[in-house]
């Protein structure tokens, strides 16, 4: 079982809220998926953001976050503005 925080853009609050909602490897973070694990987080945590999911999906694909395609954070944009 690997760590959390040893995925790209997973820091230790991350970390934290994820075990939270019962995420507590990263091979589970990659069996639920960014937009799974994010719909989970913004139901316990209000204030998660659009950042979030792209760090999220980064660290499934081992990205930075801010290096995700123009395509990818379309589609990951869509996603999050459905729950605001």
């Amino acid at each position: 079982m690997t760590e959390l925080s040893s995925m790209k853009n997973i820091g230790k609050e991350l970390e934290r809220k994820l075990k939270i909602i019962g995420i507590n490897t990263a091979e589970e973070l990659r069996q639920v998926g960014s937009k799974n694990a994010f719909f989970k987080l913004k139901m316990r945590f209000p204030e998660v953001c659009l950042v979030h999911l792209y760090t999220l999906e980064g660290a499934i694909t081992n990205t930075d976050f801010n290096k995700l395609s123009e395509d990818t954070k379309k589609d990951l944009k869509k996603f999050s503005d459905e729950w605001k």
